[in-house]
This record gives C-alpha cells, sequence and structure tokens, in this order.
C-alpha cells in the first residue's frame, strides 16, 4: 500500500520540493519553514580593516583589524583579530588581541588570547595560551542589543 511507485504519471508531476518545505502545525495550519541562520565568513587570503556588524554566524580564517559584532564567531585556526569582539557565542582557534565580550566563550588547543574576557561561560583546552583578566558575569550581552537598531549605511570613499 504505502510502497515505491513504479513510474505513476501522478507521482512525476507532483512537486516534491513543496511538500517537503511546508509543514502543518497542531492546529491544521500550514506553517512556513524556519529560515536558515545566515552565515558570512572572512577566507584565509582576506583581510579586513574596519567594524564588522551583522547578525547570524561569522567564521573569520583571515585576518581583521576593528571590531566584531556577530551573534556567533568562530575564529579559525591561523585567523587573526586585533579588535573587540561581541558575540553571544565565541569560539578562538586563532590569534585574537583585544576585550571580549560574549556570552559563551570557548578557547581550543590553538588559541592565543591577549585581553580580557567578560563571559558567562568559559572553557579552555589543554595548549591554549591566555593573557589577561577573566570576568564572569551573568548577563554580558542581552542579545537585541548585539547588533545596533540604526543600519549602517555605505560611504563612498
Amino acid at each position: 500500500m504505502f510502497g515505491k511507485s513504479k513510474g505513476n504519471a501522478a507521482d512525476t508531476n507532483r512537486d516534491s520540493s513543496s511538500v517537503q518545505d511546508v509543514k502543518r502545525s497542531s492546529v491544521g495550519h500550514l506553517a512556513a519553514p524556519a529560515a536558515p541562520e545566515a552565515t558570512s565568513s572572512i577566507s584565509s587570503g582576506l583581510s579586513i580593516v574596519g567594524k564588522i556588524v551583522g547578525n547570524g554566524r561569522l567564521a573569520i580564517f583571515g585576518h581583521v583589524t576593528g571590531e566584531v559584532h556577530a551573534s556567533t564567531v568562530q575564529i579559525g585556526d591561523g585567523a587573526q583579530v586585533e579588535g573587540d569582539i561581541l558575540a553571544e557565542e565565541l569560539t578562538i582557534g586563532g590569534r585574537v588581541k583585544g576585550t571580549i565580550h560574549a556570552n559563551r566563550v570557548r578557547l581550543n588547543s590553538t588559541a592565543v588570547v591577549e585581553g580580557d574576557i567578560y563571559h558567562r561561560s568559559l572553557a579552555i583546552e589543554a595548549k591554549a595560551q591566555f593573557e589577561g583578566m577573566s570576568r564572569r558575569q551573568e548577563n554580558v550581552i542581552d542579545t537585541p542589543s548585539l547588533v545596533p537598531s540604526k543600519r549602517l549605511q555605505a560611504q563612498p570613499i
């Protein structure tokens, strides 16, 4: 009864993506699929000078000089950030020189951090290097105030 169809014309004409993308809620109304979190990345050959502000996930594999504000920040092995970081969740595998404000901070074994860390939780793997002050705070950042409400406009050079 529920087996695989063998070339039924009705099955081949059906748009299977619309069936998979739309789900019914418990009250029978159609619900739109959840949007995936936006992800941005700075590749290993890229160097940026300035302030980076955004929602979603930011993966840094290159060099950033300036402030970084994002919901989730991952600093990969070999990456460098010189400036303050503000994030909900931060994972460091590269080098950071600056003040960190994040609810959850993880220093991988390859991390080198020079600066103060304000956090709700901090995990430091063996062989990670950290020089600075660590201060636990219950509410380091408020997620709604992570990104300024006023949109920044690009200015011509």
